[in-house]
This record gives structure tokens, sequence and C-alpha cells, in this order.
């Protein structure tokens, strides 16, 4: 049976990265004022920063309807595909159960919750078509990337606290308060749910590194596989001192990808935020 792996637009897998592997994306939707739009289709991170510039406000997400994955899974499964679909994780949207209805009513669909967002899905994704490749079932690609999820470590450094105070994750007292110390806090998916981390204080480009650097340095429980470097407005100059720093704190890595994070992460972190994210062996 052929396999066809799936996920929703919060993966933020590049079209390049789409395209090599084939995957299907179902996108989430941006609502601004009165628009709503498709993720990465009719919105992009540049329209949110837009739209806070001259709003003062955030756009909310919303996640895809029943219909829309109706639409998808039947499509694939009426090619003979059997569906492997992947969400961003349970605790952050209705995604995933809305997911499982469609899944139950089209049957022939694996429905995994990633328990994460970003690329932390996206590394489980890849690892999905990795094992389609090479001949996994359907139910063998789920049960392991379920098993899986729980070792995907995804964080991300975050430049403002403007975002997230507009959100209602900071208040406006905090946020002034971190904003005259410089502090640039670091955001991590734990059980899939969004926690604050360590708080970092300086220039976002020091901070970067610093924040690669002790998340990379002396360990010996990643995965060398791939890692992704994801990030919002970061500037050409900065990933690559990301990128060098990763090469130098753990030089066999096969693979360093970079994307820039879509419109889920870019609503909630803002720019300047910057993530390195890989799955542990243990």
């Amino acid at each position: 049976m052929k396999i066809k792996i799936t996920t929703d637009s919060t993966a933020d897998l590049s079209p390049e990265l789409l395209k090599h592997y084939d995957i299907s994306v179902v996108p989430l939707y941006v609502v601004m004022g009165d628009k709503i739009l498709k993720d990465g289709i009719e919105a992009t991170p540049e329209d949110i920063y837009t739209f806070v510039d001259e709003t003062g406000k955030l756009p909310k997400t919303s996640a895809p309807n029943l219909n829309d994955f109706l639409s998808m899974f039947r499509n694939w499964r009426k090619q003979g595909f059997n569906v492997v679909h992947f969400n961003i994780s349970s605790d952050f949207s209705s995604s995933h159960a809305t997911a499982r209805m469609a899944a139950e009513e089209v049957g022939g669909v694996e429905v995994v919750d990633t328990r994460n967002l970003s690329t932390g899905s996206g590394l489980l994704v890849l690892h999905a078509c990795e094992m389609a490749q090479n001949g996994a079932t359907a139910a063998q690609i789920a049960e392991e990337c379920r098993a899986l999820a729980g070792r995907v470590e995804a964080s991300f450094v975050v430049d403002s606290i403007d975002y997230l105070r507009m959100g209602g994750r900071c208040s406006s007292v905090a946020a002034l308060g971190a904003n005259l110390l410089k502090l640039k806090p670091c955001i991590e998916v734990i059980d899939g749910k969004m926690v604050s981390g360590k708080k970092f204080r300086g220039r976002i480009e020091k901070v970067i590194i610093n924040y690669v650097t002790e998340r990379l340095q002396n360990r010996d429980d990643i995965d060398k596989h791939r890692v992704f470097i994801t990030h919002t407005r970061c500037s050409e100059e900065v990933v690559e001192q990301v990128r060098e720093t990763i090469l130098q704190l753990a030089p066999d890595f096969q693979e360093i990808l970079e994307t820039t994070a879509g419109c889920t992460v870019t609503s909630h972190c803002g720019p300047g935020t910057l993530g390195v994210l890989f799955i542990r062996n243990r």
C-alpha cells in the first residue's frame, strides 16, 4: 500500500522540503480584522508584521475545519494511499481533534499528535517520510512517531516580548521590565505545552549564540541526523553565525536545515525569534 504523509501548516517546512518529500499540507486560518486567510497561501509572516504595525493588535489563528481535512484525506485515499497525518500539539489547537474526526469518517488515515509546533513537528514529519521510503506501513510510522514525539527538543529565543504581551502571555509590567533590562526569554515546548525557560540578557545577536551554545554544548544525547534553524526575520549574518556555531559544537550533524517560521510562531513570538530544534536519542 502506498503511503502519503500530510501535515498542517504549523510544521513550518520550506517549499523545497515539501516538494522533495512530497508532503501535502492543510493550512490553518489566520484572522486579520475582517479577513480570514489561509496560512502560507493567502497570509504570510510579512502580512502579520504589517497588520500588527498598522493596528497594534495580533491576528488570531484558527484550526482547519472538518471539511478541509475530509477533502484532503479523501483525495489521497481515492488515489490508493494510506495516509499518516501530523498535527500541531493538541494542547495548542483543535486541529488534532478535528483531523481525528475526519480520519474516522474516511478510514485508512493515521493521525499523529506531534506534541509540538513548528519544525518540532516538522522533524517528525520528515522522519515519517524516511520511514515510508524504507517500506514501513502507516501503522508502523504512526506508532514510532508517537513514541518519538517525547524526544523532540524544541525551543526559541525571543528578541522582544511585545508580541507575547499583546497575546496575553506576558503582563504589561513584566514586558516593561524585560525591555528595560534587555531580557530575551527562551520559550520551550515541554509535554506539548509552551513554557518560559531561561531569560538571557543583552543584544539579541549575542544572546542567540549563547542560547545555541547552551543547547548543544557537552551533549551526548542528541540524534545527529538533522537539526533545524528556524527563525522569524533574522538576518542572514545571524543565521550563518548560528550555523557556524552548530558546526563547531556538533560537527557530526548530517543535515542542518534552515526554515523561516510561519504565521503561527510569528504571531506568538514576533520578529527576531530563532530556535534550534532536534531530536534526542534518549
